[in-house]
Parts: structure tokens; C-alpha cells; sequence
């Protein structure tokens, strides 16, 4: 237990240090902060117990990271695709918890014609080379935010659309659109919130362990 707090206060630490740094406008403190953000958090999730393929999707979030330090072309396909890695970890354990918690249709729809609008209006404005890799990267983030709220429950169902904003801005500023002050600073407050919900929504979401069950089953007159 100790060494979870000791590990989730590292990184709640260096986050807070990366966002100063993007705030300020020092680059060389994100540069050093930035590569340590998931590593930390996967290490807690590791500590607390947490399935590999959680672990695995942090630490694919830890190699798109690192590769978005660069600005060149090939880099940023390249931390799309072990972002989108990273997801279908996700989506593979969060679809271990079993079927849907509670009706879904409008949620599903919700998340459709978010989908669609967003593809739809980025579209004309991408460079042509990445629009059909950020389309399909799309449907892979919102399948994933989906499976997230319907499989875990409101904490990781919140970290789903925070991934999927701060995804949105960083192709917002890829297609040239008009930018909030401090962009880099929102991606990253987004993308860390939304890394830690989805990891603290998983691993609140499983199965009491069965030698627990059976203590409590015999101590029930």
C-alpha cells in the first residue's frame, strides 16, 4: 500500500511538473517530465495489482508519448499507432468485465454521431496522408471510450471522453484550426486525467478476490 501512494503521488508530482513546464514555456522540463507520466502511472497500476494488458496500454501510451516529442511526419504515425495499440489493450480487458452494465442505445449513438461529426468536419483540413489513419484511429479511441463507460462503470466512462478530447485537440491543431492558449498544456491536463481515470475505473472494477468471498460466506450465520 505504501509503495502504491508513494507511486500515484510520483505521478500526480511529475504531472504537475509537466504542466507547469507547458505553462511557463519550458520545453526542456516537458521534455523531461513528459517521458516519466506513464511510466509512473503503470507502475502504480502494476503495484496496485492490475491486469498486464492495463499495464500494457500504459506503457503503449508511454511510446506515443515519447515519439510526439518529435514534429516530424513519421513520428507522429508512429505514436498514433502505439496510441492505437494501446487501445485495443484497453479494449481487450475492459471487455473482460463481462456484458454491458445497463442500456446502452443512446449512449452508442451518443458516441456515433461524435464520432461521424468529428471525422466529418477534420476531414477537408487534414493533410491527405493522414486522413484515413486519424479516421480509423478515431473509431478505434471511441470504441474504446464506449467499452470504457459501459463495461467499468462513471470513473474510467469519464476518462473515455477526456482521451477523446485531448486526441481531438491535438488533430485540431494538425488541421490548422484555431488554437486555445497554451494548447499543449490542455492535451496533456486532458490526456493524464483521462490515462489515470480509465486505470483507477479498471482496477476499481475488479472481482472482489474469491478467498475474500469465501471468508465472508463462512462468518454469514
Amino acid at each position: 500500500m505504501r509503495a502504491s501512494r508513494a507511486l500515484s503521488g510520483a505521478f500526480v508530482l511529475v504531472t504537475a511538473l509537466d504542466l507547469v513546464s507547458l505553462v511557463v514555456g519550458f520545453r526542456a522540463g516537458h521534455l523531461v517530465t513528459k517521458p516519466l507520466i506513464m511510466p509512473l502511472l503503470a507502475a502504480f497500476a502494476a503495484r496496485a495489482g492490475g491486469p498486464r494488458l492495463l499495464v500494457a496500454a500504459l506503457l503503449c501510451g508511454w511510446g506515443g508519448d515519447v515519439l510526439l516529442l518529435s514534429d516530424t511526419g513519421p513520428a507522429f504515425m508512429a505514436g498514433m499507432a502505439s496510441f492505437a495499440a494501446g487501445h485495443v489493450c484497453y479494449l481487450v480487458q475492459f471487455r473482460r468485465h463481462g456484458p454491458p452494465r445497463a442500456r446502452v442505445g443512446l449512449l452508442a449513438v451518443g458516441y456515433a454521431v461524435a464520432l461521424v461529426t468529428l471525422v466529418v468536419l477534420l476531414w477537408p483540413d487534414l493533410p491527405s496522408g493522414l486522413r484515413v489513419p486519424v479516421a480509423g484511429y478515431s473509431t478505434l479511441l471511441t470504441a474504446m471510450a464506449y467499452t470504457a463507460a459501459t463495461r467499468l462503470g462513471p470513473v474510467a466512462g469519464l476518462g473515455g471522453p477526456l482521451f477523446m478530447l485531448s486526441d481531438t485537440l491535438i488533430a485540431t491543431g494538425v488541421a490548422d484550426w484555431p488554437q486555445l492558449p497554451r494548447p499543449d498544456f490542455w492535451i496533456m491536463l486532458t490526456y493524464a486525467a483521462a490515462q489515470f481515470l480509465l486505470v483507477r475505473g479498471a482496477l476499481d472494477a475488479r472481482p472482489a478476490p474469491v478467498a475474500a468471498y469465501r471468508e465472508v460466506r463462512s462468518t454469514t450465520p
